[in-house]
């Protein structure tokens, strides 16, 4: 059976990692390059570095913090934020990232989904849907999530399951759903709108926001259908360990790689 992941999420700003609640009040938690050394040596499965101030700034990704980053941490690296053209994803390819997080730009232009995964193949693209429950039914967003972009604050008026779907046929080989509802509020992964789209789409869903503990992290999966799992404040403020939240989900029979499979000791 295939390895559920568990995946520490470095949310940059002015080149600190930051984190707050439902993207604001933003607190620092340290040096990205430092706490991606901390959790490569933890057993993080893989690491995602969201440049959060790029696309409401209007610039590109901080390729100089990417660098340093990359050589920190030898776990696979997910970029996202400022990328805005195929020419910008391969300047943070040659930056040290394994895959780039296309999001605000995806949504302007879905074109630059398809050539960045024609440029350097579908398992490099990973589009990332902020999505945020409506107050109440609404004709054009059937599933009762709508995408929101540039730091969860714009409304897009697209139906985030209908975007997941379409985010595929362009060519996306991953999607990263982050629920703005449940972001920082430590209540839980928003399992509902996880098995939304894990329903209709056949490529690997990153479950985003909300995780307060292991638990949340095996109803993501059990629930939700992710194939694996971001959470950032609980690992920056050392509440759990990334071992200690895998140890929780091995309980559960849910498939994971333990430290000591990598001949590493804690």
């Amino acid at each position: 059976m295939l390895r559920r992941r568990v995946i520490p999420c470095l949310d940059v700003a002015n080149g600190r990692v930051v984190k707050g609640t439902r993207f604001v009040d933003l607190t620092d938690e340290g040096d990205p390059p430092e706490l991606a050394a901390r959790y490569a040596r933890e057993g993080a499965d893989e690491l995602v570095f969201l440049d959060i101030s790029a696309a409401p700034e209007g610039r590109g990704t901080l390729l100089e913090i990417v660098e340093r980053t990359a050589r920190r941490a030898f776990v696979p690296l997910t970029v996202g934020g400022g990328v805005r053209s195929v020419e910008e994803m391969r300047e943070v390819l040659r930056a040290g990232a394994d895959k780039v997080s296309l999001n605000t730009r995806a949504v302007a232009e879905p074109s630059l989904v398809t050539g960045c995964a024609a440029q350097f193949g579908s398992q490099a693209v990973v589009v990332a849907i902020d999505a945020r429950r409506t107050p109440g039914p609404v004709d054009d967003i059937p599933s009762g999530f709508q995408v929101v972009v540039k730091g969860g604050r714009e409304s897009t008026g697209l139906d985030a399951v209908a975007w997941a779907t379409r985010a595929v046929e362009l060519g996306a080989g991953e999607l990263l759903v982050t629920s703005i509802d449940r972001d920082g509020t430590k209540s839980g992964y928003d399992t509902a709108l996880l098995r939304a789209i894990t329903s209709v789409v056949r490529v690997p869903v990153i479950a985003s926001g909300g995780a307060a503990g292991p638990e949340h992290f095996v109803e993501a999966i059990l629930e939700g259908g992710a194939d694996a799992v971001l959470a950032a404040s609980i690992f920056h403020r050392r509440e759990y360990t990334v071992e200690e939240v895998k140890e929780v989900m091995a309980m559960a029979g849910i498939p994971v790689r333990r430290l000591a499979e990598a001949g590493v000791t804690a």
